[in-house]
């Protein structure tokens, strides 16, 4: 079930919040916050490794607090109630464990990295902390997202709801226990692409059939948010609002004898699963790839 959003003003409108990491998830999510009045842009500050330059429009635009060197990005992290992991994952090892001499167990840390589990980022961080998981989407930069969210067993209530107060500000959050947060990623995290993959191919059939690209375009946008919202709004199953738009020996049902034939929703199937397992062995990559690192700085090499 999607939760309702909640004051999400009262639970982060006095904490200070960093972002490691200045990529457009981070953007999204404290352009989100800001906008919806849950926090004020000075409480909070971004930091990453090296990209002054984005640090500077982000700063321009949104009025966030950005790091000049490393004693302040350092300092950022230190004084931070709730420190956002949203490094690029290939940087996320190591990165994370140069965090372990900055942080304590009464900071919140919330991770927006695909596929890397808690106990990879507790072994990473060298600790116990309280860590919310999540998996949100590229929807999330307009408002739109969908989150999958799980907690650590020493998350408190009031830290929920502030984990919560973070993704509801971009789109709607789900709670779901960690084991299910691949799937999570194959339906919702990579489901944009599947959507935008169908209407690609609608876009250029109308093409080909005579339609203008603009015509076509267009289209396509208001069938596929018509549809979306159709689903949300009578709460009717997808399969039912199918069944109604196909009438006997008519042109959507010969439309979607095609789509079976090309075995349609297995493909989808699979596809979602193919991406659920490649999350879990990006995660595995990563740990891997710190603990091999680990290794041979403990040998000396």
């Amino acid at each position: 079930m999607i939760n309702d959003p909640i004051n999400g003003s009262s639970v982060l409108s006095d904490r200070h919040i960093c972002f490691v990491g200045a990529g457009s998830m981070a953007e999204a999510l404290f352009r989100g916050l800001i906008g919806r009045g849950f926090i004020a842009a000075e409480r909070i500050s971004v930091v990453n490794r090296n990209n002054h330059e984005r640090l500077q429009q982000l700063q321009q635009t949104y009025g966030v607090t950005t790091a000049e060197g490393q004693a302040e990005k350092d300092r950022f992290v230190r004084e931070a109630d709730i420190v956002v992991l949203a490094m690029k994952p290939k940087d996320a090892g190591g990165a994370i464990a140069e965090l372990s001499s900055l942080l304590t167990d009464k900071q919140l840390i919330v991770s927006v990295i695909a596929g890397l589990s808690t106990a990879t980022i507790q072994s990473l961080l060298g600790g116990s902390y309280n860590i919310i998981r999540t998996m949100p989407n590229t929807s999330s930069t307009i408002g739109l997202g969908a989150t999958g969210v799980s907690f650590s067993s020493g998350v408190s209530t009031d830290e929920r709801e502030m984990g919560l107060a973070l993704f509801n500000a971009v789109g709607s959050a789900v709670v779901v226990e960690e084991s299910l947060l691949e799937i999570v990623t194959g339906v919702s995290g990579s489901g944009p692409a599947y959507i935008y993959y169908m209407m690609e191919a609608m876009m250029e059939a109308g093409v080909r059939g005579g339609l203008t690209a603009e015509t076509a375009r267009e289209l396509t946008i208001q069938t596929v948010i018509g549809a979306a919202e159709m689903v949300r709004v009578t709460g009717e199953d997808p399969a039912e609002l199918r069944r109604k738009v196909t009438s006997p020996n008519g042109a959507t049902q010969a439309a979607i004898a095609v789509l079976d034939d090309h075995q349609f929703s297995t493909g989808v199937i699979k596809s979602v699963h193919r991406s659920a397992e490649r999350s879990q062995e990006m995660g595995a990559e990563i740990a891997e790839k710190y603990a091999q690192q680990a290794g041979k700085q403990g040998s000396g090499q």
